[in-house]
């Protein structure tokens, strides 16, 4: 790995980290993530398709659901390439052109769920808070509004920090900390001036991933108050039950980033195998486990769903 790494000082090429010490299992390693990976494709492409074809779907709540799932599905066609590629053995580096892209649109994807996360919340405070004014306020005009500000807010922040990548020197040895690109991995190994990409950095990851999850927090602290507030206790059990399938989606999504936050912060001295595995879960888990969430929580996908499987049995 020495030799490697000393070949690879001056190079523009990054070598991905896989399972090591595992090599000779990725053939068994591999099984599992191409069948995560096909969940992760059919599941979302699910998702989308139900929503398209019933008309009865064509509200607020589903139109966020339809971004989620699409998000999900680029999340994973983002990394498959280079994860699967690995397991079976057809790649082990990447140039740094392709690292700086793919990082460019894992760290843009994850803005953007987050962003569709809170739209969401902002769904469900509408929904239960104002429930006289909610087909008011959510037009299609101004879902369509919201989900232009998403791309925007998730497409035009991230460029300065990701195109100083392409300028910067890379002397520290070329080995990446996962199967796919990451800006923090890329910045490690720089041995030029990364303040401005430091700063830029967690400038961004405040304004989006943090901000949201304090607004999200914000919004349900107000929907329980207002759910409190109802007098009958089927009707506060029914409020609450919308916001189950949504919830378990930010779970999702927030903890594997703060896992592999503490991770990269504090875990230099863990083994090479923890970084790769948070990573993956970090990329893999909430695009897997939101078909799954909404199918069976949402009844009205549930039901569509069994439906079209009923009609293609028949």
């Amino acid at each position: 790995m020495s030799a490697i790494s000393i070949l690879n000082f001056n190079s523009s090429r990054f070598i991905l980290t896989g399972f090591l010490g595992l090599e000779v299992d990725y053939l068994w390693f591999s099984i599992p993530f191409t069948s995560i990976y096909a969940m992760v494709f059919l599941g979302n492409c699910l998702v989308l398709h139900v929503i398209r074809t019933e008309p009865s779907l064509h509200q607020p709540m589903f139109y966020f659901l339809a971004m989620l799932a699409l998000t999900d599905l680029c999340m994973g066609l983002s990394t498959m390439y280079t994860v699967l590629g690995i397991l079976w053995r057809f790649i082990q580096e990447i140039s740094l052109d392709a690292c700086i892209a793919q990082s460019y649109f894992i760290h843009g994807l994850s803005f953007m769920e987050s962003s569709v996360l809170l739209a969401m919340a902002l769904d469900r405070y509408i929904a239960i808070c104002h429930p006289l004014r909610y087909s008011s306020l959510l037009t299609n005009d101004k879902i369509m509004k919201i989900g232009m500000a998403i791309l925007c807010r998730s497409t035009l922040l991230i460029p300065p920090v990701i195109i100083r990548l392409k300028f910067l020197n890379y002397c520290h040895p070329h080995i990446l900390s996962h199967s796919f690109c990451l800006h923090q991995d890329l910045i490690r190994m720089a041995c030029s001036d990364i303040h401005f990409n430091s700063i830029y950095g967690l400038a961004l990851v405040i304004s989006n991933l943090l901000l949201d999850a304090v607004l999200i927090l914000i919004s349900y602290v107000m929907i329980l108050y207002a759910v409190l507030a109802i007098a009958s206790r089927e009707e506060r059990i029914k409020s609450l039950q919308t916001c189950i399938s949504h919830i378990c989606a930010v779970s999702v999504f927030y903890i594997p980033i703060i896992g592999l936050t503490m991770v990269h912060r504090f875990g230099k001295h863990l083994s090479p195998l923890i970084y790769v595995l948070m990573g993956n879960i970090y990329i893999l888990f909430p695009p897997l486990m939101n078909p799954i969430i909404y199918s069976i929580k949402t009844q009205q996908i549930r039901r569509r769903i069994q439906r079209l499987f009923y009609l293609k049995v028949m």
